[in-house]
């Protein structure tokens, strides 16, 4: 695998042109948006709570792997962040897994302090009411 500071090469992934240092034959069982994007369900190491969902392109998904530092594409500001730069939130990477469809990734990370831009520990805190008839045996 390239160091991280390698020079970006190889060709460019599906949707706008960012040029990546992800390993190929990892880059090849993704599945991507039409944008070059991966969906990245982020959970909690250590309990599995599910923190956040953010997405990554391969170049983010190379920067996650190669640093430990859970880096995402930002598609409203059309640039990397990486969670915890400026609010010291940070995400330890500790395992990354890709779904059976090449479409989502699972990232577990350690995390410090809220995982939410809103402060929350996670995203996931507005929960909504379900209808559904009783399960039968």
């Amino acid at each position: 695998m390239p160091a991280p500071d390698a020079p970006l090469t190889g060709a460019p992934a599906p949707g706008p042109a960012r040029p990546s240092r992800l390993d190929p034959a990892v880059a090849a069982k993704l599945r991507r948006t039409p944008d070059g994007l991966v969906a990245a369900v982020v959970r909690a190491h250590d309990s599995g709570e599910v923190l956040m969902v953010a997405w990554m392109d391969d170049e983010a998904l190379h920067r996650t792997l190669t640093t430990g530092r859970a880096t995402y594409w930002s598609r409203s500001r059309g640039e990397y962040w990486v969670k915890g730069a400026t609010s010291g939130n940070h995400q330890y990477v500790r395992s990354v897994a890709l779904d059976c469809d090449g479409d989502a990734l699972l990232v577990s990370v350690e995390q410090v302090g809220a995982a939410c831009h809103t402060g929350q520990r996670t995203c996931f805190f507005t929960e909504l009411p379900v209808s559904s008839p009783e399960a039968t045996p």
